[in-house]
């Protein structure tokens, strides 16, 4: 008994530890992953409002409904009301659902006008979706590209999340504004990262602009949220935030990294 008791508690705590937080899925996550930038934080506290504001109507229409069962049953009421109106109820239930979408709506637009607004930037990424993989660019420095593959089963190494981790990670530096464009080569996609409360769509014709200050250090892992066709479900996108140093290192190592590959795959066309 001792030890179904202490497996149930193994199996609560282990679900409630790796639901809770997180920059990728994990296994009986219930929650939102972890958040790890401002415009997460936000529909992180706006979803926490409405939860609360929808289990307290919930409870009153269960209350209510219960209250209804047993005062009005045909034993404590066997004479049966013929009310048909009451203005001062009709008030109440028309006043009520109003001020509670009031009380939804505030917070709700002041969260859409934090996410549509783009903060002072001091770097732009662009992603271009392609059937089926992404392309990235760097315009404000080098105006360097590379593409962004699935790592197939085989070719994964320990540690590393199947269907989640490519070849080529996008890399960021922490505490920055990030413009990034979002468009699409052939069908539409959708650039979506939860735990930095991104999604947005890439449209073919069309730039979609969005932004992003990733908080700390770290990989946080997303995938592409539109239908797309049959390679739909292996197009995942991995960000890697890294400080500001580090990601300055980056670019210069990058830079001639994939100038050579772009070097090399034009000779291989020509």
């Amino acid at each position: 008994m001792k030890n179904i008791v202490a497996g149930i508690l193994n199996l609560v705590l282990f679900v409630i530890s790796s639901s809770a937080y997180a920059d990728h899925p994990h296994p009986w996550q219930m929650h939102f992953q972890k958040a790890a930038s401002p415009v997460m934080q936000k529909i992180e506290s706006l979803h926490d409002l409405l939860l609360v504001i929808i289990f307290a109507i919930v409870a009153l229409v269960f209350g209510l409904l219960l209250y209804v069962c047993v005062r009005f049953s045909k034993k404590n009421n066997p004479i049966p009301s013929t009310t048909s109106h009451n203005t001062f109820i009709e008030i109440i239930w028309t006043v009520v659902p109003l001020l509670i979408l009031i009380i939804v709506a505030i917070p709700s637009f002041k969260t859409l006008n934090y996410m549509e607004k783009i903060k002072d930037t001091e770097l732009t990424l662009k992603v271009v979706g392609h059937q089926w993989y992404w392309n990235y660019q760097y315009p404000d420095n080098g105006d360097f590209s590379f593409d962004s593959y699935i790592i197939s089963d085989d070719q994964l190494k320990p540690g590393q999340i199947r269907l989640l981790e490519v070849d080529n990670r996008v890399v960021l530096p922490v505490d920055t504004n990030v413009r990034v464009l979002v468009t699409s080569y052939d069908v539409i996609h959708s650039w979506a990262i939860p735990s930095l409360g991104i999604k947005t769509d890439a449209v073919p014709g069309r730039t979609n602009e969005t932004w992003v200050r990733v908080n700390k250090p770290g990989v946080y892992y997303g995938q592409c949220s539109e239908i797309c066709g049959i390679g739909h479900g292996f197009m995942p996108i991995a960000i890697e935030a890294v400080s500001k140093e580090d990601f300055a290192v980056w670019l210069e190592q990058s830079k001639q990294k994939f100038a050579n590959i772009s070097y090399i795959k034009n000779s291989q066309v020509g």
